[in-house]
């Protein structure tokens, strides 16, 4: 499991919770080659971002080789309020994972 790869934010403002996320990882699509070998590096990127809201999933995002290297995720939610929990969760291709917790503000 990776550590410390999301970076979460969640602010209410009239009646809206706006959410951002930086996620750290490469995203690598299996189609690069290394400039001093010539072999490819291996995919390596995010499948599915889970986002939840008080343990309740809002959505589930599936991903592909076509998102960049440290995506950024940001979406707003109607029912949020301060002090609510917004969680989200990544698992990639090679089966690393990570989930980072917040707390509306």
């Amino acid at each position: 499991m990776a550590k410390n790869t999301i970076k979460i934010k969640a602010k209410h403002k009239n009646g809206v919770t706006a959410v951002k996320a930086l996620i750290k990882h490469p995203m690598e699509t299996g189609l690069r080659k290394n400039k001093k070998t010539g072999k490819k590096i291996p995919a390596h990127f995010i499948k599915e971002v889970t986002c939840s809201h008080n343990g309740n999933v809002v959505f589930v995002a599936n991903w592909g080789v076509a998102v960049s290297k440290n995506p950024y995720l940001s979406f707003k939610l109607k029912d949020g309020s301060p002090g609510d929990t917004i969680k989200i969760a990544w698992v990639d291709n090679k089966g690393e994972s990570d989930s980072r917790e917040t707390k509306i503000k």
